[in-house]
C-alpha cells in the first residue's frame, strides 16, 4: 500500500533561530508589530510503499533520524496518509 508522509522539521525551541529572528524583525518594519517569535523550519512530503501503516511510520521515522532532521538542532513530527 502507498502512504504519503507530511513531515515538519523545526529548530529546537532551546536554540536560537536566526531566520525566524530576522523575519520577526522584518514584521515590525512592515507595520506588523504584533507578530513575534517566528520560527522557520522545513516541510517535507514523501511517498512510501509499505505493507502497513506501522511499517511506513517506522521507515519515515528512520529517514528523519538518519537524513531529514539533524537531531542535535532540530525536532520533527510527521503524519501518514493513505494514498
Amino acid at each position: 500500500m502507498k502512504y504519503r508522509a507530511e513531515i515538519d522539521v523545526m529548530p529546537l525551541k532551546a536554540l536560537l533561530d536566526p531566520q525566524g529572528k530576522a523575519v520577526t524583525g522584518s514584521m515590525k518594519n512592515l507595520g506588523l508589530p504584533g507578530i513575534e517569535n517566528v520560527r522557520i523550519g522545513k516541510h517535507i512530503t514523501l511517498e512510501i510503499e509499505a505493507a502497513s501503516k506501522d511499517i511506513a511510520a517506522t521507515k519515515v521515522d528512520e529517514a528523519c533520524k538518519k537524513l531529514l532532521a539533524n537531531q542535535i538542532m532540530e525536532s520533527y513530527e510527521f503524519e501518514l496518509f493513505e494514498n
